[in-house]
C-alpha cells in the first residue's frame, strides 16, 4: 500500500535527521529536524524531547562562546514555541484527566497539587535550610496545616484583647527597636540592609527565653499564649514580640536558625497590600487570621500599603517532635551554651 505523500515526506525527513545525528548527536539542525519529522508523524511528545535537546545544546554552545547563525536562531525560536505549545496541550490533557478522576485544586490534597506544580515547572522546590541546626526527618512543609495546631483558634479569639494592649504600646513609639540590632559579642553583617533598620522594628515580651518587663503590660496577650506549646530552650527561646513593618518596607528573603520550631503570626494591624511569602506560597496578612510556618524555608515580607503593619510573633515546637526529642534538643543547646561562653551561640 502506497503511503500518503505527507507521511512519506515525514519519513524522509526523519531519515535525514537520523543521518545528521548519527554523525553528531548534538547537531542543532539535526535535533530540530528530527523534532519536525516526529511532529509531522503525530508524535508530539517525542518531537518536544528533541526540540528541548536542541535548545539545551544551543544554550551550552553559546556558553562556550559559539555564535549561532540568524537562520539557526530562527529555527530554535520555532522549536521553543513548539515546546511551549506541547507543554500547554499536555497540561490541558492532564487537567482534564485528573478532573474526571475527581481532583479539585481547591479542595483536594495540597501536597498532590504542589507535586503537579513542581512537575510542570510552575513552582520550584524549597527545602529547609536552617542556618544553625537541622533535626532530620521532619516534614518539608511551608505553612503548617491548621489541623495540627489545635490551640490556634483560641489565640485568634483573643485578637481584640491583644490588639488593645498593642495600641497602648504604640502610643510610645520609642519602645520599638530595630528587629536586627548589632551585638558586641559576635561579628555583625549588614543583614541585607536590615541591620539597625527602623523600617522593621520589634517590641519583645519574651526575648532569648527571658520574660521582659514590658510583658507585665500585656496580661491578656500572655494569657492567650498560656496553653500554646511555646518552644522553650533556656537562654534562647521562646521569643514573643510585636513586629512592625513600615509602609513600603520589605524584609528580604532569608532562612531561620533551627527547624525544630514553627514561627507563628497573629496579624493585628494588617492593611491591604501587606504580604508574606514562604517558599512558593504567598499570602496576605488578614487581621485575626493566624498561621504557623517553617522559617528555615526561604521567606520574605513586604508592606505595599500606606500604613504600618503590626503582628504578634511567637515560636512553638513542631508538633511532630516527641516530648523526649524536645527535651533532648533543649538539653543540647543548654550544653552548647555552657561551653566557653555565657551567651547563646546564635544571633538574628
Amino acid at each position: 500500500m502506497t503511503q500518503p505523500a505527507s507521511i512519506a515526506a515525514a519519513r524522509s525527513l526523519l531519515a535525514s535527521a537520523d543521518a545528521m545525528l548519527a554523525a553528531d548527536g548534538s547537531d542543532l539542525r539535526g535535533l530540530v529536524l528530527k523534532g519536525d519529522a516526529l511532529s509531522a508523524l503525530g508524535d508530539a511528545r517525542a518531537a518536544s524531547s528533541f526540540y528541548t535537546s536542541a535548545l539545551r545544546a544551543a544554550q551550552a554552545s553559546q556558553a562556550r562562546g559559539v555564535r549561532l547563525t540568524p537562520d539557526l536562531i530562527a529555527e530554535l525560536r520555532r522549536a521553543k514555541d513548539a515546546v511551549q505549545d506541547q507543554a500547554r496541550a499536555f497540561q490541558d490533557h492532564l487537567a482534564q484527566g485528573l478532573s474526571a478522576a475527581g481532583f479539585d485544586p481547591e479542595t483536594s490534597s495540597d501536597r498532590f497539587a504542589l507535586s503537579l506544580d513542581l512537575t510542570a515547572g510552575r513552582k520550584q522546590l524549597y527545602l529547609q535550610q536552617p542556618r544553625f541546626y537541622l533535626f532530620p526527618g521532619l516534614p518539608q512543609v511551608q505553612f503548617q496545616p491548621r489541623a495540627t495546631l489545635p490551640w490556634l483558634e483560641a489565640v485568634e479569639a483573643a485578637t481584640d484583647d491583644i490588639r488593645a494592649e498593642l495600641q497602648a504600646l504604640l502610643a510610645e513609639p520609642a519602645l520599638f527597636r530595630p528587629y536586627v540590632e548589632p551585638r558586641a559579642d559576635r561579628p555583625n553583617t549588614d543583614a541585607q540592609g536590615m541591620a539597625s533598620n527602623p523600617e522593621w522594628s520589634a517590641l519583645f515580651l519574651f526575648k532569648d527565653g527571658v520574660e521582659q518587663e514590658i510583658a507585665a503590660r500585656c496580661p491578656r496577650t500572655m494569657a492567650a499564649l498560656a496553653q500554646v506549646p511555646l518552644c522553650r530552650v533556656p537562654g534562647r527561646t521562646p521569643s514573643i514580640l510585636f513586629s512592625r513593618l513600615t509602609p513600603g518596607a520589605r524584609i528580604p528573603p532569608h532562612h531561620g536558625l533551627i527547624n525544630t520550631r514553627l514561627i507563628c503570626h497573629l496579624p493585628l494591624i494588617a492593611p491591604p497590600g501587606s504580604r508574606f511569602r514562604v517558599g512558593n506560597d504567598v499570602r496576605d496578612w488578614k487581621e485575626g487570621q493566624a498561621w504557623a510556618f517553617d522559617d528555615t524555608i526561604e521567606h520574605e515580607a513586604w508592606n505595599d500599603s500606606d500604613q504600618d503593619r503590626t503582628i504578634l510573633i511567637f515560636d512553638v515546637w513542631k508538633p511532630e517532635l516527641t516530648e523526649e526529642e524536645r527535651d533532648l534538643v533543649s538539653a543540647m543547646f543548654r550544653a552548647i551554651d555552657g561551653y566557653g561562653t555565657a551567651q547563646p551561640a546564635w544571633g538574628v
